[in-house]
């Protein structure tokens, strides 16, 4: 007798519950990772009482987020200029006038591209070291003496890096939206025929400083997306070196799905609500 199990439609039925599964999967263990994140960001809002304590542990938290991602960032940001540039021009040719080019570079970059991109290039980075630096400490149980010698693990491990990566992440957004600039007017000029003046031109015409503001904005979200996001993975880690890996790779995937969501939210806020008033 044939069996059943080899039928077309148990086969698409069973592939249809395996993929349907596995999204709910995902989807339970990114809101329970949002869940338990929400309150540990409640717990170190109420640490910052004692931030003043905190300070050296948040400078050094601010080197290692901010001044150790500076190479990424550079290579990130002038090569994003430079294909913003090239791509801007072959879609603007025939349609638009050169000098609008410096414009839509500059407005490319400060709302969009610079602090996505620098927040996805430096989430991978930041979200992985802290959610395997933060594992590594709950699977020796070092976090569980910490609690035995009444040491409080979020004062001392989380608060001090969500302030570091809150300040950092605008700063290295304002390094990446002038290397991308500089990216891109250093194309335009060497290989699309159009003049520093031109450029600069074309950017000081519609030149709006809430273009700036809004991509900082964005960039402070983004920031304490991803140190919020790396602690919560570290802290909830289990299941030795095992489980510090799937911590860190749950880590950078929530961040990134995070930051494109929020992105999203941000620009719908800002830009239908808040500017279009």
């Amino acid at each position: 007798m044939r069996n059943s199990s080899f039928a077309p439609g148990h086969a698409i039925t069973h592939a249809g519950a395996g993929l349907f599964g596995t999204i709910g999967r995902v989807a339970i263990g990114l809101v329970t990772e949002v869940g338990f994140a929400s309150v540990l960001l409640w717990r170190s809002a109420r640490a910052l009482r004692k931030l003043g304590r905190s300070a050296p542990l948040v400078i050094e938290q601010a080197r290692r987020i901010g001044v150790e991602s500076l190479p990424l960032v550079i290579m990130t940001s002038v090569f994003t200029g430079a294909v913003t540039a090239v791509q801007a021009a072959y879609q603007l040719k025939d349609f638009v006038p050169k000098i609008y080019l410096g414009t839509a570079i500059y407005k490319s970059v400060v709302i969009e591209l610079g602090p996505v991109l620098t927040a996805l290039v430096v989430g991978g980075r930041v979200s992985a070291s802290i959610a395997a630096e933060l594992g590594t400490m709950r699977v020796t149980e070092q976090i569980d003496a910490m609690d035995a010698m009444g040491i409080d693990p979020v004062r001392y491990l989380t608060m001090p890096r969500i302030v570091a990566a809150l300040v950092m992440l605008p700063v290295l957004t304002v390094f990446a939206d002038i290397l991308a600039i500089g990216g891109g007017f250093f194309v335009s000029n060497a290989s699309l025929d159009l003049s520093p003046k031109i450029f600069i031109e074309g950017m000081k015409m519609h030149f709006v400083a809430r273009d700036v503001m809004s991509g900082l904005l964005k960039a402070f979200v983004f920031g304490g997306i991803i140190s919020l996001m790396g602690c919560a993975a570290g802290l909830r880690t289990f299941g030795g070196a095992v489980g510090v890996g799937a911590a860190a790779t749950r880590a950078v995937v929530t961040s990134c799905v995070l930051i494109l969501v929020s992105d999203y939210v941000l620009a719908v806020l800002l830009f239908q609500i808040i500017f279009s008033a």
